[in-house]
């Protein structure tokens, strides 16, 4: 009798630790938390990408998928733009010069 008891027990803490596992997004580097080279600055509809390495090229799209931004050849330290919808959410994806990309989610008000 204990020993169906010890096993759903055993069982279940398994399941628990594997979904745990499962949910942690692992990057390149073996971490968890990406610091991103650049930080995004807003005031009111306007957006500023203000960066540490040059930015190659960014795109901003909103959270129904319509995109709003797409500017390549950046290749400065920073870029700004004014959101023109009456979104929301928008996802933002910044890429560097050194070919790393990172996304970011944003509300605007």
């Amino acid at each position: 009798m204990i020993l169906p008891a010890v096993l759903k027990t055993f069982s279940i803490l398994l399941f628990f630790h594997f979904s745990l596992l499962l949910n942690a997004q692992e990057t390149l580097s073996g971490k968890t938390d990406i610091q991103k080279p650049y930080k995004i600055l807003t005031n009111g509809k306007q957006i500023s990408i203000q960066s540490k390495q040059y930015i190659k090229s960014v795109l901003v799209w909103t959270a129904s998928g319509h995109r709003i931004v797409e500017q390549k050849k950046i290749n400065a330290l920073s870029f700004s733009f004014t959101i023109t919808v009456n979104e929301k959410i928008f996802f933002i994806l910044v890429e560097m010069t050194d070919g790393n990309r990172y996304t970011s989610k944003l509300g605007v008000n």
